[in-house]
């Protein structure tokens, strides 16, 4: 069953409360903090383009990388309806086969988007893929779901929420030894009259920090921050979410 298929449409709906500005703030400091003002940044894992709308709003030419059609679809129909002033480069390409035209000047996967790549050497094959594709100096920016709040925080709960044209129910189900946390989504969209259910499955792995620090450093690239996500300071046993930037450091 492919995800993001029915929930590509409604996605924004239940992501509302997602605070893309600050995340945004927080990634253009640190592209500022590393002297790219401008020119060319890849999204990885774009997903309907909050992120990647927003960036290129601050002057970086884009480009949004997703595997999803349906997200991509529902990606360019809001650059339209936001009048976007700069063009964006959409490419449908799974995330650990991406191919670009050249080299970029930095990259960046927010939204837990690595923890979909369930198995490490898939995650380690994409981060060399990053390395390769960085201009020299070039920067990596990302997010992870941490081991722990699969386990401890979300894993073997019940999510529901309903709306007035949309509801949702979403399970999820925790297996401790491939830390992987599947959820069975189930939707309720109305069309016309009538709500028609539509279900999909997906799954998500957590990293530990010492799993994550090693992949990047197998796949080449220099760690140069790492930190907790919501707090800004260094990762401990409770951290959710995890900060990531990592360093071009040769082909």
């Amino acid at each position: 069953m492919d995800i993001y298929r029915d929930f590509a449409g409604v996605y924004d709906l239940f992501m509302e409360d997602t605070p893309y500005d600050a995340w945004t703030g927080r990634i253009h400091d640190t592209l500022k903090e590393y002297a790219i003002d401008d020119g060319l940044i890849a999204d990885l894992g774009c997903g309907t383009g909050a992120i990647t709308r927003r960036l290129s709003a601050l002057g970086y030419d884009m480009i949004g990388i997703d595997a999803s059609e349906d997200m991509l679809a529902v990606a360019k129909e809001r650059d339209l309806q936001s009048g976007a002033e700069h063009d964006i480069l959409y490419l449908c390409q799974d995330m650990t086969e991406f191919e670009l035209y050249g080299t970029v000047r930095a990259i960046v996967s927010v939204c837990d988007c690595v923890n979909y790549l369930t198995d490490p050497d898939s995650l380690l094959h994409t981060f060399k893929l990053v390395n390769n594709y960085l201009d020299p100096g070039g920067i990596f920016i990302f997010d992870f779901n941490t081991t722990h709040k699969y386990r401890d925080v979300i894993g073997d709960t019940v999510i529901a929420e309903n709306r007035e044209d949309c509801s949702f129910i979403w399970e999820n189900f925790y297996d401790e030894e491939t830390h992987i946390n599947e959820y069975d989504l189930t939707l309720f969209i109305k069309e016309g009259d009538l709500f028609r259910k539509s279900m999909e499955t997906h799954a998500q792995r957590g990293y530990t920090s010492d799993e994550m620090r090693d992949l990047l450093e197998r796949s080449g690239l220099k760690i140069v921050e790492f930190m907790d996500a919501d707090t800004g300071k260094p990762v401990s046993d409770d951290s959710e979410r995890v900060y990531v930037v990592a360093g071009e450091n040769g082909k």
